[in-house]
């Protein structure tokens, strides 16, 4: 349930809401708006008595979730979640795209990706340490030497970066050296993983089941929130369906429903929703039109040289021709893209003569 603040409620009177809900046995979630604050109430309802709280100073109402998923619902909090990955806000009026390798194969490759999506216009490196395969004799990824690569680029390239973590006992060394987490979708109901990258207290991005509902991936996102942790980035990477001429199925409309349904910010990946690096340009530029707040898209300096995915991996030059053409299709939907390190509030007459 959400308890409702009157406005101008002090600091002393909503500390003192939130301690006897905690008495009640209820977990606690305040949320500070500019004129109300609201109290998200996350227990079971039996236990309350809706006059132990309605008549405490300073509260306006009690409002009931309807939503199997609390936290992560609009109905707990109606204004847009603004997370940052090493400073660069995603959720914001700004498009964020993150781009780079699939797998760190060593840091000549990461370092010339990086610097050429960089140039490109790219906001967060992406590069995966530890890679989840299918084959258990498919590359595996680099692992504490691939995060060193990472952070090593970081510091000469200046992009904050995310990896994956793929176990609950790679978590602490992740968070040691990532910027954010990322949560794989063969992962998105490893609800201990999730608790422990949610502990972390870093930005976590949560990928989208193959097989999973949109209940089902906002109820996992619900597992971080829970765990303390309210930086959660949603990333649509396609679900599979009886469509086999793509990868999988990219399913756009799921950006809409989220966005009806919850306050967390969603991106969208085309490389792993496709496939295939032709249908990665189109369904970019159609993610952002939908509404998403951004994309994470693979790139590598040889893709046919790739030890991971290196079909659906761009170019850098493609990679280049794609950041042109997303600019403005961001700023027809009334998004900026970033351009030179400059967010649209910086940066929206620069956009319009890209």
């Amino acid at each position: 349930m959400i308890i409702v603040m009157k406005p101008g409620a002090s600091r002393e009177q909503i500390n003192a809401v939130s301690e006897r809900l905690v008495e009640l046995g209820f977990k606690t979630h305040p949320i500070y708006g500019q004129e109300k604050t609201v109290i998200g109430a996350i227990g079971d309802k039996k236990a309350l008595s809706s006059e132990a709280i309605i008549n405490l100073p300073g509260v306006e109402k009690i409002v009931p979730i309807m939503k199997p998923y609390k936290l992560v619902s609009r109905e707990l909090k109606d204004t847009p979640t603004i997370v940052r990955i090493g400073g660069v806000p995603v959720g914001g009026r700004g498009l964020v795209v993150m781009a780079g390798p699939c797998a760190v194969e060593g840091e000549e490759q990461l370092l010339e990706a990086a610097r050429a999506v960089k140039a490109a216009g790219a906001q967060v490196l992406r590069g995966g340490a530890f890679k989840p395969r299918t084959s258990p004799y498919a590359f595996q990824g680099l692992e504490e030497k691939g995060l060193k690569m990472l952070a090593r680029v970081r510091e000469e390239v200046g992009l904050p970066f995310i990896t994956e973590a793929v176990d609950t006992r790679d978590v602490p060394l992740v968070a040691e050296y990532a910027d954010a987490i990322q949560i794989g979708a063969r992962n998105m109901q490893n609800f201990r993983l999730l608790q422990e990258a949610g502990a972390t207290g870093k930005p976590i991005l949560l990928k989208r089941g193959l097989a999973a509902t949109i209940e089902e991936w906002l109820m996992a996102a619900e597992y971080i929130l829970d765990s303390g942790n309210p930086n959660v980035i949603l990333c649509e990477r396609g679900i599979r369906t009886f469509e086999t001429s793509t990868r999988f199925t990219l399913d756009l409309a799921a950006i809409a429903v989220v966005k009806e349904n919850s306050h967390l910010p969603v991106i969208v990946d085309p490389s792993h929703g496709t496939g295939s690096w032709r249908l990665v340009l189109p369904m970019a530029r159609a993610a952002v039109a939908a509404g998403a707040d951004g994309l994470i898209i693979e790139v590598h300096p040889d893709p046919a040289r790739a030890l991971c995915y290196g079909p659906q991996s761009l170019h850098p030059e493609t990679f280049d021709r794609l950041m042109g053409e997303l600019a403005p299709v961001a700023l027809a939907v009334g998004r900026g893209l970033a351009l030179n390190g400059l967010f649209p509030e910086q940066a929206g007459t620069l956009a319009a003569g890209k």
